[in-house]
C-alpha cells in the first residue's frame, strides 16, 4: 500500500474504499496515531454510523475483522475520533492525530455462561475472549471479558499504521484510553499496544522485552491460577515470550514460539518462571 494525496492506496494501485463522513473539520497536521474499537457489531454498521451527523464522531479509518479497510477522511483533515483528550500537556487530540477505528465489540459482560455486547447484546464465543483486568482499572477490580482481535485485521492494522508513521513521521502512537483515561478503555487489553508501538516506532526504547521459561507453565486466560490453561499449555522450558503487560506477579505474555501446533498463544504466566533473554 501507499498514501498519495492524503488517501490510501491498496496494492493494485486503486483507492481503498472511501466513505466520506461529514463529521470532520479543517485541514491539520498529524503527530500522533490513535488506536481505537469500534464497540459495534460489524465494521460495515460502525461505517454507516460514522457518516452519519448525528453520530458527531468518526475516525480516518476503519479496518475490519476480515482486514478491509474503509477511509472516512483524508489524513490531513481533522476526523472527530479522540473527543475531550489531552497528551503531553496539549487538549483536543482532534487537531494533530490520525484515528484508526479496528472493528471490535470491546468490553463484554457476562451473562449467565455467555459473553456479551452491552452495546449489540451479541454473543461472544468464549474462544474469542480475552479475560483481564484493563491496565487504568483500580488494581482490586475483578478482570472481564474483551473481544479478541483478528490476526488479518491487526496485520493490516501493523501495516498501515506504519505507512504513516513514515509518511508523516508521527511522534508516537496512543491508545484512545492513554488520551482519555478513565472516560475511554479502547483499544483494551486484547490490543498488543506494546508490540504493535515497537514495530511502528522501531526505536530501543521501544523494543518488547523477551523472557525464556524456566520450568514447565501454563499459559491462562486471565491474571490467576482460577482461569483456564489456554490450548498449547503447558509450555516447556525454554520457550521464549514477550511482555505485553504487568498485573503484579501475573505477566501476560506473547508466545513467540509455536507450541503443539498453537500459533499466536497470548495469555498470561506466573512471573516466577520467567527468565529475561
Amino acid at each position: 500500500m501507499k498514501i498519495n494525496n492524503h488517501r490510501l492506496i491498496a496494492d493494485d494501485g486503486t483507492p481503498v474504499r472511501y466513505v466520506e463522513t461529514p463529521n470532520k473539520g479543517g485541514v491539520m497536521t498529524p503527530e500522533y496515531l490513535v488506536m481505537h474499537y469500534t464497540a459495534g457489531s460489524s465494521a460495515d454498521g460502525s461505517v454507516s454510523w460514522m457518516a452519519n451527523p448525528a453520530a458527531r464522531a468518526a475516525a480516518h479509518l476503519v479496518i475490519g475483522r476480515d482486514g478491509r479497510v474503509t477511509q472516512m477522511a483524508p489524513f490531513n483533515r481533522i476526523a472527530w475520533h479522540a473527543g475531550q483528550s489531552q497528551w503531553a500537556g496539549r487538549i483536543g487530540l482532534n487537531g494533530f492525530s490520525i484515528g484508526i477505528e479496528l472493528d471490535n465489540a470491546g468490553k463484554l459482560e457476562r451473562a449467565g455462561n455467555r459473553w456479551v455486547s452491552a452495546v449489540s447484546k451479541r454473543v461472544y464465543a468464549d474462544d474469542d475472549v480475552l479475560v483481564a483486568r484493563h491496565k487504568n482499572d483500580h488494581p482490586g477490580s475483578a478482570p472481564t471479558g474483551w473481544h479478541e482481535y483478528s490476526e488479518v485485521q491487526l496485520d493490516i492494522a501493523g501495516e498501515v499504521g506504519l505507512l504513516l508513521m513514515q509518511k508523516y513521521a508521527l511522534k508516537d502512537v496512543l491508545g484512545h484510553e492513554d488520551i482519555a483515561p478513565g472516560r475511554k478503555a479502547d483499544p483494551g487489553p486484547a490490543f498488543p499496544m506494546a508490540s504493535y508501538r515497537a514495530r511502528l516506532m522501531g526505536r530501543a526504547d521501544d523494543a518488547i522485552e523477551v523472557y525464556e521459561t524456566s520450568a514447565s507453565l501454563n499459559v491462562r486466560a486471565g491474571p490467576g491460577t482460577e482461569f483456564a490453561a489456554l490450548p498449547g499449555s503447558p509450555l516447556q522450558a525454554g520457550v521464549k515470550v514477550a511482555l505485553l503487560e504487568q498485573q503484579g506477579v501475573w505477566w501476560r505474555v506473547d508466545v513467540l514460539d509455536t507450541v503443539d501446533g498453537v500459533m499466536d498463544l497470548v495469555g498470561w504466566c506466573h512471573s516466577r518462571f520467567l527468565t529475561k533473554v
